[in-house]
């Protein structure tokens, strides 16, 4: 668990993390279980997502292990429901789980196009569709990862680029439709973080990694622990007057 925690900021409440096997997701759920939060934690990999459960109770947290796709709208449903029938209702959502390909644009693959979009744009909005109704009875808060690629074009990112400026344009949508019900919701856009997913990135023969390398200035990416850091304060009532926000979390890549 990290230093310098508020204590019991989310105590009470009840709170959805997706992507929680590991990186932003995991930090987050770590992060929220241990300033009180009961957290749901969701993912696709079971294993490393039991972990995380397991890291929470060891240190005293509550959470739930429910492994899911989060691109299968009647499975984002069943974990909102679960959620609120465990807990008794639903304060904060985290639409963290995402997935990331390069590829040259005149070689993009329906099948990877279409992936791209169901796990990173409309799963978010499946899931905030499902937890609105139960936000709208708690004042609770919804909080979108989306990227650097959702604010400026990368090469080699078409798809992902989609899928991230997308999630933008639900954030703000969103953010202006509820505002009068009391819920907020804002996206956060990392640039490099430090993570399983930025590992294992598998580039296509004739990339030019100069055009790759504009997506950074500093030399090391951030660590997941950084961007959790905003984002439990995005979510909590610190940030209260905090509605349709999109924050970089990027070294300064967007201000360029």
């Amino acid at each position: 668990m990290q230093k310098f925690l508020v204590p019991n900021r989310f105590a009470e409440k009840t709170a959805v993390v997706t992507g929680a096997a590991g990186g932003i997701g995991e930090a987050t759920a770590k992060r929220l279980a241990a300033e009180g939060a009961s957290v749901l934690c969701c993912d696709l990999a079971d294993e490393p997502l039991a972990a995380t459960v397991s890291d929470i109770t060891a240190a005293g947290g509550v959470a739930v292990s429910h492994p899911m796709d989060i691109s299968d709208s009647a499975a984002c449903d069943a974990a909102v429901q679960l959620a609120v029938g465990t807990w008794g209702g639903l304060d904060v959502l985290c639409n963290i789980a995402g997935i990331l390909r390069f590829a040259h644009s005149h070689e993009e693959t329906d099948q990877n196009w279409q992936m791209m979009i169901n796990v990173n744009l409309s799963g978010t909005f499946y899931l905030s569709r499902a937890a609105l109704p139960h936000l709208m009875e708690t004042k609770g808060a919804i909080l979108n990862v989306s990227s650097t690629a959702g604010l400026i074009g990368q090469a080699y990112l078409s798809a992902y680029c989609a899928s991230k400026h997308g999630v933008i344009g639900i954030t703000k949508a969103m953010a202006v439709e509820y505002a009068r019900s009391r819920v907020r919701i804002n996206a956060i856009c990392p640039g490099g973080v430090d993570t399983s997913m930025t590992q294992k990135i598998d580039f296509p023969e004739g990339v030019e990694f100069d055009l790759v390398m504009r997506a950074s200035l500093a030399n090391e990416n951030c660590t997941p622990d950084d961007v959790a850091n905003l984002i439990a304060w995005t979510v909590s009532d610190e940030a209260t007057y905090v509605n349709g926000s999109v924050i970089s979390v990027d070294g300064g890549v967007a201000a360029g």
